[in-house]
């Protein structure tokens, strides 16, 4: 009883670390959503990093420092504990801790790149590039297939993909962004479909191809953007526009029968609007209406490794054709950084993750925690019962005793 009392102090000393753990991330999801607003000027965000780097380091501390009787219980060094809770040998129950330094622990991420993803093949791609066939996601969970039709937009793959997340722990998020580059200056007409059934004509005229010129394009897409879904914005490098879709669905622009003043690329893009995915395609400056369309590109995300892949006859998302398996790439804690938007993101999703695992080895030492108290409302059963058993056996009965004096000073 004594061993299984000084166990459930253990727990409480770790479930303690654990808790604040918990808020400093907290803390650190709220800075990194702060930092993610377009109000805050670069400085105001080298501010936010210094606290979330301070923070980090805080919780490296905590990992380091947690001990119980000398023992350090989150460094890596606790491993399995047995904790003997009978008479007996073996009479043991058995407990882990994990290895929480900030370089072990964070959001686990794959994401598609390949022939699947950004402008499809061929010099102009009037059909959508993902071909048929099945994923396989073996997460943290299980196992689970996720059957890709072609032509399918990353929204609806990542839909499908977290109806199986209770199967997996894997989520899935998706992106389409691409980035558009003018050949000169002049008037433009293009078409546009994306969340729209029917496409939407966009027209504009640029004084020049780059630089603060495309204002005008900006504003013509984000003109339409509440039919079609898509946002446009300035290139970091002042060169093009990205449109962006948010949901991931396929961004199709064609140009029309009206020649353009010049050429217009398509470049696939990541996230952070620079990163090249796939090939580029160009809309000729011609009275001919060709269409491109974009892929976007999914994210899968999981607070524990995992790993993705493809049949050999299946879907062209994570490589070429054939069998491709593609393991996680973890983002560690450790290296949160939230001094742009497009990392400020990121650090939410690596957040995320590290609260889940948090939460999750809360959840296991506060599960132990009444597993032992169980264990001693048992044991003080038992030596109750134990007492009582020694007591018939041993201890004298009063009551027949003195009705036995009683009788023998009567005969007497």
């Amino acid at each position: 009883s004594r061993n299984a009392n000084d166990a459930v102090s253990l727990m409480q000393t770790a479930e303690g670390g654990l808790g604040s753990a918990g808020d400093i991330l907290q803390r650190m999801r709220q800075l990194a959503v702060q930092s993610a607003n377009a109000t805050n000027s670069a400085s105001d965000r080298n501010a936010i990093n210094s606290e979330v780097g301070q923070l980090s380091q805080e919780l490296d501390r905590i990992a380091t420092t947690t001990n119980f009787n000398g023992r350090n219980l989150f460094d890596g060094s606790f491993g399995t504990a047995q904790f003997q809770i009978g008479a007996n040998a073996n009479q043991t129950i058995t407990a882990t801790t994990a290895n929480l330094r900030t370089t072990n622990y964070g959001n686990n991420q794959v994401k598609t790149g390949a022939a699947g993803s950004g402008v499809g093949a061929g010099a102009l791609a009037t059909a959508q590039a993902v071909t048929g066939g099945t994923l396989t996601i073996n997460g943290s969970a299980g196992s689970k297939d996720v059957t890709v039709v072609a032509a399918t937009s990353a929204k609806t793959i990542a839909g499908q993909i977290n109806n199986v997340s209770g199967d997996t722990n894997v989520t899935a998020s998706a992106r389409t962004d691409v980035k558009l580059s003018f050949g000169a200056a002049g008037s433009y007409a293009l078409t546009l479909k994306s969340d729209n059934s029917t496409a939407e004509t966009i027209t504009f005229s640029l004084g020049s191809a780059s630089g603060d010129e495309l204002s005008s394009a900006i504003t013509a897409f984000n003109d339409k953007s509440s039919k079609t879904g898509v946002t446009a914005a300035l290139s970091a490098d002042k060169s093009g526009i990205v449109l962006s879709n948010a949901t991931g669905n396929d961004i199709a622009l064609a140009d029309t029968a009206v020649a353009n003043a010049g050429t217009t690329t398509l470049q696939a893009v990541g996230a952070d609007g620079s990163t090249a995915v796939g090939s580029s395609r160009v809309l000729a400056a011609d009275t001919t209406a060709d269409t491109s369309i974009v892929v976007g590109q999914i994210t899968f995300d999981s607070a524990k490794t995992f790993s993705v892949a493809q049949a050999a006859a299946g879907t062209n998302l994570l490589g070429a054709a054939g069998a491709v398996a593609t393991g996680s790439t973890l983002n560690k804690v450790s290296d949160l950084d939230v001094s742009t938007v497009t990392k400020s993101n990121e650090a939410i999703k690596t957040i995320d993750s590290a609260l889940a695992m948090i939460d999750g080895e809360r959840s296991k030492y506060g599960a132990m925690q009444n597993r032992l108290m169980s264990t001693i409302s048992n044991l003080s059963t038992t030596s109750e019962n134990l007492s009582a058993s020694r007591s018939r056996i041993q201890d004298t009965d009063f009551a027949a005793e003195t009705a036995a004096m009683t009788r023998g000073q009567i005969l007497q």
